[in-house]
């Protein structure tokens, strides 16, 4: 990779960051217990006096000179302090190494499959890197489970150390995505009186039925997304509204196993009519602190928190 500038990843629950010198306490504070440093080649157990301001010292250096890039995770909501994730170059040209660890109190919550996919969008976005992979401990299912889950599969054995001592160790890998075709859908958060969003439930015998999203659909040839959605809310929900009254939020751009969606996500609160279920979805008028409890699609996932912040 070459020389990497100091990114921020941004993702529906975390804030990936350059490590700073004052996440020093967190990371011995995390890093030092034995249940976190068992499985990993690098972290000292036990974990010595000055070791994190060494190993931040250390990160920064390895970004500057293009060989390595390690974040903080946190969480977005609060800020706090979870773990580390790295990538590195390895010895063959066009392979990325990714590691990762999180302290004991932040396992099990799905903040590591979070991360690791965020570092493997970003890997990707350096156009020498085609494949990704981790290697880890044949006893270490769950990290093993967490790289599984962001795409990861075993491709062999290797001879590696742990802790000084060697070991064979299971290779999983990630080959640079192939591109998809794009599919431009348009959305809206119907925002009523009260501030609350509707949100429509896919029904039986759609793709991802039973998931909840913002109402919109395809944008066709000859469409904008403002005038796709016009169309669309009158054969969804039979209202009524303009153009000038759909104002841009943000926009998803989400993988499918299929196609890549790129969804803009516009607010709208003047119509005319009351929205109506004209399709066979279920409607519900939800808070903005409550969208979290209705499953959505990968897609939608993210707008949430950023509509959030926006209402």
């Amino acid at each position: 990779m070459a020389a990497i500038a100091a990114e921020v990843l941004t993702t529906a629950r975390l804030v990936l960051r350059p490590l700073a010198p004052a996440d020093a306490p967190a990371v011995a504070a995390l890093a030092g217990e034995w249940e976190v440093a068992r499985y990993t080649q690098r972290i000292p157990h036990p974990y010595p006096d000055g070791a994190a301001e060494a190993f931040i010292a250390q990160v920064a250096a390895d970004r500057a000179d293009g060989h390595a890039e390690v974040f903080a995770v946190t969480r977005r909501d609060d800020g706090t302090f979870l773990g580390n994730i790295g990538l590195e170059q390895a010895d063959r040209p066009g392979e990325v190494e990714v590691g990762y660890w999180l302290g004991r109190p932040y396992w099990g919550a799905g903040y590591a499959t979070e991360a690791v996919r965020a570092a493997i969008r970003h890997a990707f976005g350096f156009p020498e890197a085609q494949l990704v992979f981790a290697e880890i401990h044949p006893d270490n299912v769950a990290s093993r489970r967490v790289l599984e889950k962001a795409g990861l599969r075993e491709a062999g054995r290797v001879q590696g150390r742990l802790r000084g001592v060697p070991v064979e160790t299971i290779r999983l890998e990630i080959a640079r995505p192939q591109p998809l075709p794009t599919l431009l859908v348009a959305a809206v958060a119907l925002i009523d009186a009260d501030g609350r969003v509707l949100l429509a439930q896919r029904p039986p015998g759609k793709a991802m039925a039973g998931l909840w999203e913002f109402p919109g659909g395809k944008v066709h040839a000859d469409e904008t997304p403002e005038a796709a959605l016009v169309r669309e809310l009158a054969e969804e929900l039979g209202i009524d509204t303009a153009e000038r009254c759909l104002a841009p939020l943000t926009f998803a751009s989400h993988r499918y196993e299929t196609f890549h969606l790129l969804m803009p996500l516009f607010a709208c609160r003047n119509w005319r009519g009351t929205p109506t279920a004209m399709e066979g979805q279920r409607l519900a008028w939800v808070r903005p602190n409550q969208l979290r409890d209705y499953p959505m699609p990968p897609a939608d996932e993210p707008l949430v928190a950023m509509l959030r912040d926006l209402l």
